[in-house]
């Protein structure tokens, strides 16, 4: 497990992050979200030892982080870092090789990685001659080549088309599924929400909310709740406590301040009509990002 504790940065007198604490757990997707300048890259790059931080600590299944482990740790950054002249094989090959592959292991290491990212046909072109979506592709691939048991991707879906997204996601799922701790940052919080298992906001510098996917949503359906009713549900809006969200006719979404609320509601309802659904929503990451960046 990579554990960040109590991490803080200041840049002269500006603090840049604050007690930032969360965890990347192996065999699972870590979706790190936040608006621009909220602190994401900050962080993975104090992960990695290319910043240094003021304070707290980064740990490796309970102990510190040493230049060994990085050495097992793959990094894409938001910004393309590779030769623009060199071949896509001759590169993802060279970057193998400096990790101690042998040429043989590393040309076959190279090869079934891009066949794998669909850039099975762009082996002998230039970097530069790619596309910007294939380009982000071959970036992954030199995150990848040496196997990390630790990957940390900056914006790994920027500039791909649909199908591309689907095809790097695998890939990233793959890696999970094979141990491989994965913690990757996004604006696409569709994506984000669709492909992680656990997530951790960040504004401002500070953790704003990390969890499980699941049990963030949860947490915060726990006052927001769909009424769906044979009458009217136009008195919602009268109700003390109650902030009614959507609405039409016999349907409503409503927020409550308390659970005894919400009973209070499903009963006058059940009172008022033949209530045909009533039950708690669950809200997406873009209304749970919004709520806890307020």
């Amino acid at each position: 497990m990579l554990e960040l504790t109590s991490i803080s940065k200041r840049y002269g007198d500006r603090l840049v992050l604050d007690d930032v604490t969360f965890t990347v757990e192996p065999g699972r997707l870590t979706g790190f979200v936040g608006g621009n300048g909220a602190g994401k890259t900050t962080t993975m790059r104090i992960i990695l030892g290319l910043l240094a931080n003021d304070g707290g600590t980064v740990s490796l299944d309970g102990r510190p982080v040493t230049a060994d482990d990085r050495r097992r740790f793959g990094y894409m950054p938001e910004e393309r870092g590779l030769y623009p002249k060199m071949k896509v094989l001759e590169q993802i090959v060279y970057l193998a090789r400096l990790h101690g592959f042998t040429k043989a292991d590393a040309d076959a290491r190279a090869r079934g990685l891009l066949e794998e990212l669909g850039l099975g046909e762009r082996l002998n072109d230039k970097v530069e001659a790619l596309s910007l979506g294939n380009q982000q592709r071959a970036q992954i691939a030199a995150s990848l080549v040496h196997d990390p048991h630790v990957l940390i991707l900056d914006e790994p879906f920027s500039g791909l088309d649909p199908l591309a997204v689907e095809t790097v996601a695998g890939v990233l799922q793959t890696r999970a599924a094979a141990g491989a701790m994965v913690l990757f940052s996004s604006h696409q919080l569709d994506v984000v929400e669709r492909l992680c298992d656990d997530l951790v906001i960040i504004s401002d510098g500070a953790i704003r909310a990390a969890g499980t996917r699941d049990g963030l949503r949860a947490e915060h359906a726990q006052r927001r709740y769909e009424l769906i009713s044979a009458g009217d549900t136009g008195w919602l809006r009268e109700v003390p406590g109650v902030t009614v969200l959507d609405f039409d006719g016999g349907y409503a979404e409503f927020e409550t301040d308390n659970d005894q609320t919400a009973q209070a509601v499903l009963r006058r309802a059940v009172s008022a009509g033949d209530v045909a659904s009533f039950a708690p929503q669950h809200p997406s990451l873009s209304q749970i990002f919004k709520e806890v960046i307020r």
